[in-house]
């Protein structure tokens, strides 16, 4: 309804794109030679209903995301996908500038830094590969270009920096504000850090929530115990779940939004690292990152409280709240102390690490 167009396609052919015809209103009257009298009086009736139950789309309120346009189409056959990809061409916003420890960083800023929101091992099984999608974020990204990776302060280049769509991917040379470009990793990037070409600040990192449920991770192979811990941490840097750890005797315990997740990390350690494991239940309410105005006092809270507490997979003290009594309980004893559901939080609050 957006453009008022309309095209029709025969499932039946192989090549959609090809057999397909293109109506540019639905008024027009060669409509009729296509769905006949009976098909054009009903498609019109339905249409004039839409619009007179649907306000027009508002690209503001899409924009301020208030609200979010609906396509039918076929991935299949191929149908609809053009039609997608340029609707979103056209009413998607373009690139804003982002904030960072320094203040924002304008797209049009002509030095390049781009942030990592995504990492996904084993696109290809065949290759065992990790792959992290960057967004660029201000400049021009260029391939066989040497940037630096602000959380370890040092210089990376990458010769094979890949472009995806679908099952597809080709080499690029060259990237700009909005694109997304994927960067083969050999374990040197977390979700969340940033690339840039000489400057040290960091882009505001993608908020972990505290999961819903906990399991402890337990192994049914002693034998493959480094594979199981490498699949572990690979998965879970892909953000669909959470590690955390507990010492003494480094037990690992994965948060998730729901038990189908749990499955599915079941099943592609097994079949992608070749490590067999269980997941067991634990008392666990919920995750809380800790704040306080007072170090010491919270050195002396992780210290009286070591059976409840963790570390998140950057090394940082988490409070596993066995209820939301115990919770309820903590924050009144402790009022110098902030329990956060997420580990983003305001920097100018003091924090402690072990």
């Amino acid at each position: 309804m957006y453009s008022k167009s309309l095209r029709l396609f025969d499932p039946g052919k192989t090549k959609v794109e090809q057999s397909s015809v293109r109506i540019n209103d639905v008024h027009d009257p060669a409509l009729v030679e296509h769905l006949g009298e009976d098909g054009t009086n009903q498609l019109r009736e339905d249409v004039d209903l839409i619009e007179g139950v649907y306000e027009p789309l508002s690209v503001e309120a899409y924009r301020a995301g208030r609200i979010a346009p609906v396509f039918f189409g076929s991935a299949f056959n191929n149908f609809g996908v053009k039609e997608v990809l340029d609707a979103f061409v056209g009413i998607a916003p373009s690139p804003g500038p982002r904030p960072t420890d320094q203040g924002e960083i304008a797209p049009d800023d002509p030095r390049f830094s781009g942030f990592v929101f995504k990492i996904q091992a084993n696109m290809d099984p065949r290759h065992r590969d990790r792959i992290a999608f960057l967004r660029v974020c201000s400049g021009q990204f260029q391939r066989n270009t040497y940037y630096h990776h602000v959380r370890l302060d040092k210089q990376v280049r990458f010769a094979t920096p890949t472009n995806f769509l679908a099952a597809a991917k080709t080499i690029v040379d060259e990237a700009w504000p909005g694109d997304v470009i994927g960067l083969f990793d050999t374990g040197n990037f977390k979700i969340g850090d940033t690339l840039t070409d000489g400057a040290k600040f960091n882009f505001r990192g993608i908020p972990a929530f505290s999961p819903e449920l906990f399991r402890e991770l337990v192994n049914q192979d002693p034998m493959k115990s480094k594979q199981l811990d490498k699949g572990i941490r690979q998965l879970t840097d892909e953000g669909v779940a959470q590690l955390f750890t507990q010492q003494p005797g480094n037990k690992k315990i994965v948060g998730c939004v729901g038990d189908l997740q749990f499955e599915v990390i079941a099943y592609r350690l097994e079949h992608e690292y070749g490590a067999k494991c269980a997941f067991q239940q634990i008392q666990a309410y919920k995750a809380c990152w800790m704040t306080s105005t007072d170090p010491e006092e919270l050195e002396r809270f992780i210290r009286v409280k070591a059976q409840q507490i963790v570390q998140d997979k950057d090394d940082n003290p988490v409070f596993m709240a066995p209820s939301a009594y115990m919770l309820d309980l903590e924050r009144r004893n402790n009022p110098s102390i902030t329990f956060h559901t997420t580990s983003e939080f305001k920097t100018e609050v003091t924090s402690s690490r072990y």
